[in-house]
């Protein structure tokens, strides 16, 4: 088979119609776990006769560009095996995908150049997209997956988060390592986060974990284009910091990371889940100063062992030729995501913007064959799942990761109440 690049895919996706409200006929014939309705099916935007056309706003060209391309390929991997298996309610998938280089002023034009041709986004890439478009989200009655898991965004149907949230994950990792004897009460810690809604949400969750156990976080914030932690780490090493905590860029990762290791400052590092990139592997100063490094993720290894992530991950490696990411996967469950609310839409014969919201609300069971945890979507305010993987970099592994944990949830995460929980 050909291999493509995932620009080229992002190109030839662009191309989408122009879909105008209409009522069609359900089809009999939906694709996995059902989703064949009968008799009229009521639609609006982005569904014809034969097609539901699903945006994707992502990041090709700035900070988290290698995360954005890897995730767009697995949205299309997704459409490309749901289109084999017959589509969803007789309808085959499209990809709409723009390029907002992690810039809102870029999303707000994009967004309205596609709101009238998509049901809905199956990514939209970075939280300062998604604090610039939720309102229109909302007013819209839109659903998007965005691809940034800050809690304090679970404030509108609008909004399906895929996988836990970066407090949650944040709780969760120092749960792991507070089990492992990697730290323990009363510590001090570090914690070096992006400050947008990113890093904030991540010591949300750092902070509250302290509350529970007498510790205290010593916080510092950088901006997304800072990449010299060499101050900040010698400040956290004179401060007696005993782990460093990063809600930061994979850059970022990589700097604070080769600092500790030339500082001889021997303590683990845990990152939120957009810490990490499979292109830090590519230089063997960061992979020796990663060795105590632990990311904490929505989503499994391309490595795992799983029979379903390893047809996964070869369907990557034969079209395209970038390097496997678990990010991947990601996008794929996206996909999965969309494809119960598709089906449960076309089951209650309504594919409009209010059909598709009604039909999140009625998913308690949302499985991605563990990709991620399974999400239940009926709770507006509460993240869909508390279950994360804890990997760790690996330069052997298929994608530069290895799952240490199979999915994990601490006893902490679950009493845990984020922001808009009910």
């Amino acid at each position: 088979m050909r291999k493509v690049t995932t620009s080229m895919v992002a190109a030839a996706a662009a191309a989408t119609l122009v879909l105008t409200g209409c009522s069609t006929k359900a089809s009999d014939s939906g694709s996995g776990g059902g989703g064949g309705g009968s008799g009229e099916l009521k639609t609006d935007f982005g569904v014809t006769d034969d097609t539901i056309t699903l945006g994707v706003q992502t990041d090709q060209t700035g900070v988290f560009k290698v995360g954005g391309i890897a995730q767009t390929a697995g949205n299309q991997l997704w459409a490309d095996d749901v289109n084999a298996d017959g589509g969803i309610c007789g309808r085959d998938i499209k990809i709409d995908v723009q390029d907002n280089g992690y810039k809102p002023d870029n999303a707000l034009p994009l967004y309205d150049q596609q709101k009238q041709n998509v049901a809905g986004y199956v990514q939209l890439l970075g939280s300062p997209i998604l604090a610039a478009l939720k309102q229109k989200l909302t007013n819209d009655k839109i659903l998007a997956v965005p691809a940034s898991w800050a809690s304090s965004n679970l404030d509108t149907p609008s909004v399906v988060m895929v996988g836990s949230t970066y407090d949650v994950e944040m709780i969760n990792g120092l749960s792991w390592m507070q089990e492992q004897g990697m730290i323990a009460e009363g510590d001090q810690l570090g914690h070096i986060y992006v400050d947008s809604e990113y890093g904030q949400n991540g010591v949300l969750g750092s902070e509250w974990y302290a509350e529970q156990n007498g510790m205290t976080i010593n916080k510092v914030a950088v901006s997304g284009t800072d990449n010299d932690m060499t101050a900040i780490v010698a400040k956290m090493k004179a401060d007696g910091v005993k782990a460093i905590l990063l809600t930061t860029t994979p850059g970022q990762t990589a700097s604070v990371a080769t600092q500790t290791a030339a500082q001889a400052f021997d303590i683990p590092l845990l990152g939120s889940n957009p810490t990490f990139a499979p292109t830090l592997m590519d230089n063997d100063q960061v992979v020796q100063a990663l060795n105590n490094y632990y990311v904490v993720t929505p989503v499994a290894s391309m490595s795992n062992e799983s029979e379903f992530i390893a047809e996964l991950t070869k369907k990557y490696q034969d079209k395209y030729s970038d390097p496997p990411f678990d990010a991947v996967l990601l996008g794929y469950a996206y996909g999965m995501a969309w494809q119960q609310i598709l089906e449960q839409a076309c089951e209650d014969g309504d594919m409009t913007r209010d059909g598709l919201l009604a039909a999140r609300e009625k998913l308690t069971e949302v499985d991605t064959k563990g990709l991620t945890g399974v999400m239940d979507f009926s709770k507006i305010g509460s993240p869909s799942t508390r279950q994360i993987y804890i990997a760790q970099a690996d330069p052997n592994g298929v994608s530069g990761t290895k799952d240490i944990t199979e999915l994990y949830e601490s006893d902490l995460a679950k009493e845990y109440k984020a922001p808009f929980q009910k």
